[in-house]
């Protein structure tokens, strides 16, 4: 079955194979937030993005990854404390460090250990993540950027369409199906829309999957042409 990203609180994690990494993503807590789970192919390290809530469900998540239950990494978008319900359970268990945008670091309860900046690059197991800080949801809102490789292709077993050179976008709350993640004022608006077509639009293709804080994937091609219509409406 092709993946669809769809996925519902309590119900199974969809799950995408492509060349180097297989990507889950579950629905869990009240807000259902979307946590997605990057597990490296050659290596078995594995990097979690958004501990939101339920750490059972999250731990099971990183089971199925890894028999060993290995956890390398947990990065968390943003601070707003959805995001981060079942940080603290995790580490406890998994002992993993974690990473936060600068600017949002000290809203965390859970201490970080490594603050994020606009250009820096996560190195889990093979695999190398492109950090995006998106400022206007928080002032500190990061996104991931992942690239499939240019040898990438299908013939791994269950891989999912692979695409040589496509990005994989983790946008937390600064992006979703149909426009920019909620903002506190129209200040924090313009930088997020600023952010977004500067660091995002203008820096990705239209092939560029988009994998949000919350609901269903999108891609960049799907939503590019609403930017101006976006800009207008002013959310």
């Amino acid at each position: 079955m092709s993946y669809t990203g769809d996925v519902v609180r309590g119900g199974p994690a969809a799950v995408r194979e492509l060349d180097e990494v297989v990507v889950r993503k579950a629905a869990v807590g009240p807000m259902n937030n979307n946590a997605y789970l990057l597990s490296c192919r050659a290596s078995g390290a594995q990097l979690l993005i958004d501990a939101a809530a339920e750490p059972d469900r999250l731990l099971d998540l990183v089971r199925d990854g890894s028999r060993a239950a290995r956890l390398d990494l947990i990065v968390t978008t943003h601070r707003h404390p959805d995001h981060h319900g079942a940080l603290a359970s995790i580490v406890t268990v998994t002992g993993a460090p974690t990473a936060a945008g600068d600017l949002d670091a000290q809203a965390i309860e859970e201490p970080t250990t490594r603050l994020l900046r606009h250009g820096d690059v996560l190195t889990v197991g093979h695999l190398t993540l492109e950090v995006i800080a998106l400022r206007g949801h928080t002032p500190g809102s990061v996104a991931l950027a992942y690239r499939e490789p240019e040898h990438a292709s299908s013939t791994h077993p269950g891989a999912d369409g692979a695409v040589p050179g496509r990005v994989h976008l983790f946008t937390g709350d600064s992006l979703f199906p149909g426009g920019p993640g909620k903002t506190p004022d129209p200040a924090a608006f313009t930088s997020l829309m600023d952010d977004l077509e500067a660091r995002i639009f203008a820096d990705f293709d239209d092939q560029t999957w988009v994998y949000p804080g919350h609901g269903n994937d999108t891609t960049l091609g799907t939503e590019r042409a609403h930017l101006p219509e976006w800009r207008t409406r002013g959310w």
